[in-house]
């Protein structure tokens, strides 16, 4: 049990870590898109990784599924990385410029290539 307990509190932990990477990120990144990076793929996993610790302890230790969990790991793992990819191609869409030091611009081309919608 000890085992299974220290297992559990090493993934929270790696989860809280990357939770405060993630935050960390959101404050120091100098661009829209960069922050909305940070704040989808770190965040998740981090929130990830906290829900499923908490998960294992309950089924592990407690010897309870909650269902509840469950569903809320799957709402994360779909939904935080759909929402930051509509985030960042709003904020493009909208005009918001890219961090001056950026080296690419991959949707450029493709958005002078659209029809106009005027």
């Amino acid at each position: 049990m000890i085992i299974i307990e220290y297992a559990v509190v090493g993934i929270v932990l790696f989860g809280a870590i990357f939770c405060a990477l993630s935050a960390f990120g959101l404050v120091r990144l100098p661009d829209v898109y960069l922050r909305s990076h940070a704040a989808t793929k770190s965040a998740t996993l981090g929130v990830l990784c906290v829900l499923l610790g908490v998960f294992l302890y309950f089924w592990l230790v407690l010897d309870h599924i909650s269902i509840k969990l469950l569903l809320g790991i799957v709402f994360v793992f779909i939904t935080s990385p759909v929402a930051g990819h509509l985030n960042g191609r709003a904020a493009y869409r909208s005009g918001v410029a890219l961090w001056r030091n950026s080296v690419r611009d991959d949707l450029h081309k493709k958005k002078s290539e659209a029809p106009s919608t005027e």
